[in-house]
């Protein structure tokens, strides 16, 4: 059986994890609505959807904050850059679909 108060701690610890969760889900889609506007602006001044230089430095950047906060600067490396491929990958869609409305609108 467990102690009361390691039950209590468990459910606290839980209950601040599942705050954290809601809290990086909100963060995440700001960052993705706010990413979607770049990518329409990229879209309609025919800009490329990456920008190498800019990545690097997120990454770079990234990898500083992690390790002033005692994260992994790789494991948050890994994250960030699956971020920027959804990135790109919207980025890309936005391109098409804005070619395809341009074309169609000649």
């Amino acid at each position: 059986m467990i102690d009361p108060d390691v039950k209590a701690q468990l459910a606290s610890y839980r209950q601040s994890i599942d705050n954290i969760d809601a809290a990086l889900v909100h963060m995440l889609a700001e960052r993705f609505r706010c990413t979607k506007e770049v990518g329409l602006l990229k879209a309609k001044y025919n800009l490329p959807p990456a920008d190498p230089a800019r990545e690097e430095y997120q990454i770079e950047r990234l990898r500083q904050l992690a390790k002033a906060a005692n994260l992994d600067p790789d494991f948050a490396e890994k994250f960030l850059n699956f971020v920027i491929k959804e990135v790109i990958r919207h980025h890309e869609q936005i391109a098409a679909d804005h070619a395809e409305q341009s074309a169609a609108a000649r």
